[in-house]
């Protein structure tokens, strides 16, 4: 890895805004940590450096675009137990492992669990910079996706349960008159009913309200 790249910009201590992307680096190694801090910070982003993957557990997640740079071997525990304990806990978090004994083994295991690369040093600064531009691209749609489906689920959370039956019933291609035989009511009850539905959930077209229901993977059916 060289860092001439790195430690020929001026470094200069600048905001952290709240979307600049976060990228973790947990190594044992305090010459890697130092270096790479530099040119993580030199791309823009903000470095976050770590001895241990039990530091790293403990700082609380953070809801913007990040990465982790890892090193697969840590004292206690190695950078493949917690590879398995961010996919659980961090799923936003792309990872890029950093090595110096890579092994074919080891390497097939990281990638098949999700790693975005697996560098061996001595690596290129433009081989570890590429790979975090992707990690912070996934680590971004992962966080969008999550946002809408969290205000997905918040709109769906505040109809009536009678109001998530009648959504159940419309979106399973049942004509309002249908929908008033299934449960009980009359054609313009469920018109109201479906009226508040469309407001709450923020649908504009039957169209629209199908494909949240299939995003939300509703029963057809609430039960009564």
């Amino acid at each position: 890895m060289t860092l001439a790249r790195a430690f020929g910009h001026q470094l200069e201590s600048s905001p952290m805004t709240p979307a600049t992307p976060i990228v973790f680096v947990v190594d044992d190694d305090i010459s890697v940590r130092e270096s790479l801090q530099l040119l993580i910070q030199c791309e823009g982003w903000h470095p976050e450096t770590f001895a241990s993957a039990r530091e790293f557990l403990d700082r609380p997640r953070s809801l913007v675009p990040s990465c982790l740079v890892l090193d697969v071997s840590l004292p206690g525990l190695n950078g493949l137990d917690l590879q398995k304990r961010v996919a659980v806990e961090r799923p936003d978090m792309p990872i890029i492992f950093i090595t110096g004994y890579g092994d074919v083994p080891t390497t097939v295991q990281a990638m098949k669990a999700g790693a975005v690369e697996f560098l061996t040093k001595p690596f290129s600064d433009d081989a570890l910079l590429s790979a975090i531009r992707q990690a912070v691209e996934r680590s971004r749609v992962a966080l969008g996706y999550e946002a809408e489906m969290q205000a997905l689920r918040n709109c769906y959370a505040s109809l009536t349960h009678r109001e998530q039956q009648v959504m159940a019933l419309v979106v399973s291609g049942l004509l309002n008159k249908q929908v008033g035989g299934e449960l009980g009511i009359s054609e313009i009850t469920v018109k109201a009913h479906r009226g508040k539905v469309m407001q709450k959930m923020k649908a504009d077209s039957l169209a629209a309200l199908v494909k949240m229901a299939a995003r939300l993977r509703l029963p057809s059916v609430p039960k009564a």
